[in-house]
């Protein structure tokens, strides 16, 4: 029996690791339109969470406008109750947590009390291109479709293809707040891959390359191909 066959048995829970503008909410769009498997970018909640002025949004907003993390408490609670929902019944990726020892703890149990078996990937990709890959966002309040100065504008600079809004530069994607992040991540989140290389192979994965080309790479771990 192949190492697919086996891990056919349980559901899946995809863990992307990495830094932020490392490129896994590209490619887990990618691995949940190929897998089946419901998708959970803790991002897109929070920012979510903000626009509705939720209490978790209301928490979060300031923290978030600063590059800090949010607590552990609150992102474990807003997970528990995501996977929970019946799209992750067969399984689901996670592309922002966990970003602490702590959050991997509390996944841990979760994934144990689920039944569920763990695939972690680890983003690599040099610094001075994360910042520019971050610093040179832009976003769509109105239809939220998102640019780059440099890989995908917009036809015309400043303005959305689709609605016609101007584009924004989120607060968390201007160059200081971005340099903050990464030292959070380098901080708080570097001892979360080495939680998991204690205890089985994590996948390293070469971010810096064509979308194409990184997800082919990915692909031999979903075929349980060895790394």
């Amino acid at each position: 029996m192949g190492a697919a066959d086996a891990k056919a048995k349980r559901p899946l829970c995809f863990l992307l690791l990495g830094p932020p503008g490392a490129g896994k909410g590209t490619q887990s769009g990618i691995i949940a339109r190929r897998t089946g498997v419901a998708r959970i970018s803790t991002g897109e909640m929070l920012r979510d969470a903000i626009a509705r002025k939720t209490p978790l949004g209301e928490k979060a907003a300031p923290l978030m406008d600063y590059g800090n993390l949010v607590p552990d408490d609150l992102l474990v609670a807003l997970i528990a109750e995501r996977v929970a929902l019946p799209d992750c019944t067969n399984g689901f990726l996670l592309d922002g947590f966990p970003r602490t020892v702590n959050q991997a703890a509390a996944l841990d149990q979760l994934v144990k009390d689920r039944g569920m078996e763990l695939v972690v990937m680890n983003f690599d990709v040099p610094r001075a291109v994360l910042l520019r890959r971050l610093s040179g966002r832009r976003w769509c309040p109105t239809c939220q479709a998102t640019y780059h100065l440099e890989t995908s504008p917009s036809k015309k600079l400043g303005i959305c293809d689709n609605c016609g809004s101007s584009l924004i530069q989120r607060a968390d994607d201007r160059e200081n707040v971005v340099a903050k992040r990464l030292e959070a991540y380098e901080a708080q989140t570097v001892p979360v891959i080495q939680h998991y290389e204690k205890r089985f192979p994590v996948h390293r994965v070469d971010g810096y390359r064509d979308v194409n080309e990184v997800f082919a790479e990915i692909e031999q771990y979903l075929n349980g191909e060895p790394s």
